[in-house]
């Protein structure tokens, strides 16, 4: 738990910017289901991001981390946007020697790291924060075995979303996290959004550089998304009803109901879970 403790100093922490501005709270915020409100990211300087910025909470689940699936496990993840000249901006040499002259941090180090403050042991206590931040929800209880947990329209919702194909991509611990996808599987997205293509459009396509890739992306878990708008890698959509029935239409090939929207949408907000109580900072610190 210590290290825990630690990793949630420095995710809370400015520190790790190149101006002492960002943190990896900024973009992920606990109080917006791990995610962000914004469109895309807002970075060092008001820089903006290409992106939406994915929810953290139960990450330690997904099978690669980023939207592209470029980090391989959530310590990896974390000291990219460090040194990302648009996110946080900062050297990792400066960013380790500015944690050093810091009492507290050095002595936690110290104790808890045969080599004290690395940018190895940084990441690696800022991913043990971020494994711990699990979020049961009421459809656990419901998978338990709890029938009263969720309402009949949550019940309906369920049964639609496995009716209609949403579980073939969202489906295990996480609704998702565990696949990449094509954004526009039976119809094409792009073409009808009405803006140019980005580079963070191309997905896997950049890391991989096969075009067999381009338009994929690690389909997102679907826990507390009741709590992350907007929608989508370009956070393009602003609510869960609008989101659902993109995915019918892009995904599946089908024009959901109002009715069916409506019920996986209520199915979906059973999947927002509590915070553990260590998450936040404590107050005043």
């Amino acid at each position: 738990m210590e290290k825990v403790v630690l990793g949630r100093s420095l995710y809370h922490d400015t520190i790790l910017s190149g101006d002492g501005t960002v943190s990896c709270a900024t973009c992920h915020m606990l109080d917006h289901g791990g995610a962000e409100p914004r469109k895309t990211s807002t970075g060092i300087r008001g820089q903006k991001g290409p992106i939406n910025s994915p929810t953290v909470l139960n990450s330690a689940y997904n099978f690669v981390q980023f939207w592209d699936g470029r980090a391989k496990d959530l310590q990896e993840q974390a000291a990219g946007p460090v040194a990302n000249p648009i996110e946080m901006g900062a050297v990792w040499d400066e960013v380790v020697a500015k944690i050093k002259k810091e009492d507290e941090y050095a002595a936690a180090f110290a104790k808890l790291y045969e080599d004290g403050v690395t940018q190895d042991n940084i990441t690696d206590a800022i991913a043990e924060y971020e494994k711990s931040l699990i979020t049961p929800s009421r459809f656990d209880k419901y998978l338990r075995g709890d029938a009263s947990a969720l309402t009949d329209q949550e019940k309906r919702g369920y049964q639609t979303f496995k009716e209609v194909g949403c579980t073939a991509c969202h489906a295990g611990v996480l609704a998702g996290g565990a696949m990449f996808q094509k954004l526009g599987l039976v119809k094409d997205y792009f073409a009808d959004r009405g803006t140019p293509l980005t580079e963070a459009d191309m997905g896997r396509f950049n890391v991989t550089k096969n075009p067999a890739d381009k338009h994929f992306f690690k389909v997102p878990t679907l826990r507390n998304v009741e709590l992350t708008p907007p929608y989508l890698h370009d956070g393009s959509r602003e609510t869960l009803e609008e989101t659902v029935a993109v995915m019918g239409r892009y995904q599946l090939g089908r024009e959901l109901t109002q009715q069916q929207v409506n019920d996986i949408v209520a199915f979906l907000k059973s999947l927002t879970g509590e915070l553990p109580p260590h998450a936040k900072m404590p107050e005043g610190s």
